[in-house]
């Protein structure tokens, strides 16, 4: 298996992202990932960079953060030369920083299907939906937990769409099944329902090893071991501690040679400073302690410099998302990632809204643009985070998903070249005529734009008379549902997939059910 790349030339560069949509027959396929060609956007000097990282510096050495309930953690730290007093651990400036140079810059993530592997670092931007929502909404039902089904659903909504990459882990919590079976089936459910590269569970150590296994079986031990195939996204209980449920799982990936994505959850005033500088300082220092935790447990395993920063309303105390606090803070956290040589994961399509409304799209398009020229690589929540991430919303989904097809066009940058400079055209059409049926404008007809799947551009007469004088989010509605009844689930062979469900069943059978 070999990661398929967009192919590097003008040509390609020009139509990424852009199939031939005007012509009714052509099917929309996406490409494996996007190969960014607009540069980052640094918004920090040197000095004040330095400032940043000596802040984080100082919290590492003099404050320390605490790993509980993990003694083989401690034990690393203790070999790596770390002060441990208890479960507080310090650490010397420049420390952390070395321990993580053994990290790869840049790395593929396996999919089942080759043509979908995900190069993840470097100039590589990866789309994957939202992620953790405990209930789901639509705008026939409203807002009710969410089940295996609807995880399922969304499933085939990513694999249906070719502006995302990646399958994504814990979509929506199935809470028909019970809590220490879930991810079994989740996870079967990715491999069944996607031919994308996908999350693992991390809600337990047990679960984590659970969701490597399956893994196994899927791509073969050997291969494995030498390869990336399964993600896990770990989260810091900050302000500055690390639990054993989260480092247990982050070990356990590090150990099979996973990527770990490791993330900080930080609203400004509650679990963070309200200051932007003073949270980044912090996240700085509880990612760097986490990627580098996993170096301690197998050097050269992949990991993930992952960052989410939100903000809180200081007059109810609400968790806020999407403010321009956080997004500009992004651009920051992008730099420190860069300064590492460290892939990074950061923001999304963050919103607070509770429908998917011009409040959704404001707020999660501030987020998202944040994420894109932060230099994230691994986009997760891209698509359907709703209501403070509590639901998953099937229109937004299919919003965010076309958003994502805009921001193909966008990271394609600008192509300068003869045919883009058009001169032909210019002779042709000279002073006072138009382009629209010119051989340039012919030749470039099918790729010249990028076409929206939701959005209405005809004259408000004929919106008014033929389209029922409909806004997106009742559009999107109807297009959830063509996809889902249109969805093909892609060829898993037979023998993988009667050994997953054997493996599925043997767990479950092995384990009483518990709802905690």
């Amino acid at each position: 298996m070999v990661a398929t790349a967009p192919v590097e030339n003008a040509t390609r560069r020009s139509r990424a992202g852009r199939p031939a949509r005007r012509d009714g027959a052509a099917k929309v396929t996406g490409i494996p990932y996007i190969l960014r060609n607009i540069p980052t956007y640094d918004v920090l000097s040197e000095e004040n960079l330095v400032k940043i990282e000596r802040v984080a510096d100082r919290i590492l050495a003099e404050v320390g953060i605490e790993f509980r309930d993990d003694p083989q953690a401690l034990e690393h730290w203790k070999r790596a030369g770390a002060k441990v007093e208890g479960v507080l651990v310090r650490f010397e400036p420049g420390m952390l920083r070395e321990i993580v140079s053994t990290a790869p810059a840049e790395f593929t993530q396996h999919a089942r299907n080759p043509e979908r592997n995900v190069r993840i670092g470097g100039r590589n931007v990866v789309f994957s939906p939202a992620y953790g929502s405990p209930f789901v909404m639509d705008l026939d039902k409203g807002r009710r937990y969410g089940t295996l089904e609807d995880f399922q659903n969304f499933i085939k909504l990513a694999q249906s769409s070719p502006w995302l990459h990646h399958s994504g882990g814990t979509i929506c919590e199935p809470v028909d099944v019970p809590v220490n079976k879930r991810h079994l089936d989740m996870v079967y459910s990715h491999i069944k329902y996607s031919d994308r590269a996908f999350m693992g569970s991390i809600t337990a150590e047990e679960r984590a090893e659970d969701s490597i296994d399956m893994a196994r079986i899927l791509f073969g031990a050997d291969f494995v071991d030498r390869n990336c195939v399964i993600l896990g996204n770990v989260n810091v209980n900050s302000p500055l501690v690390w639990d054993g449920t989260m480092t247990k799982s982050l070990r356990a990936y590090a150990r099979a040679n996973q990527a770990a994505v490791i993330v900080p959850f930080i609203l400004g005033g509650a679990m963070g400073p309200v200051t932007n500088a003073g949270a980044i300082a912090q996240s700085y220092a509880e990612t760097l302690a986490g990627c580098a935790l996993t170096q301690l447990e197998r050097k050269g395993a992949p990991v993930i410099f992952g960052n989410f920063l939100s903000s809180m309303s200081l007059r109810s105390g609400s968790p806020t998302f999407g403010t321009p606090e956080p997004a500009i803070g992004s651009m920051v956290v992008g730099q420190l990632a860069r300064r590492l040589n460290l892939p990074l994961r950061c923001a999304g399509n963050f919103s607070n809204s509770k429908l998917p409304d011009g409040q959704a799209m404001q707020e999660g398009l501030m987020s998202m643009l944040s994420a894109v020229h932060c230099g994230a690589n691994f986009i997760l929540h891209s698509a359907g985070f709703l209501d403070g991430l509590l639901s998953m919303s099937y229109e937004k989904f299919v919003m965010d998903a076309d958003l994502c097809g805009a921001l193909h066009s966008y990271l394609a940058g600008v192509t300068v070249d003869d045919n883009t400079l058009a001169m032909d055209a210019f002779l042709q059409v000279g002073p006072g005529s138009h382009f629209l049926g010119c051989d340039h404008t012919m030749r470039n007809y099918q790729t010249a734009f990028w076409d929206s799947a939701l959005s209405d551009n005809e004259p408000f007469e004929k919106w008014s008379e033929e389209g029922g004088s409909t806004d997106m989010a009742t559009r999107a509605n109807a297009a959830w549902k063509k996809t889902l009844a249109e969805y093909e689930a892609p060829p898993l062979d037979e023998a993988v997939d009667e050994a997953l469900c054997d493996y599925v069943t043997r767990k479950k059978a092995a384990m009483a059910d518990a709802w905690y």
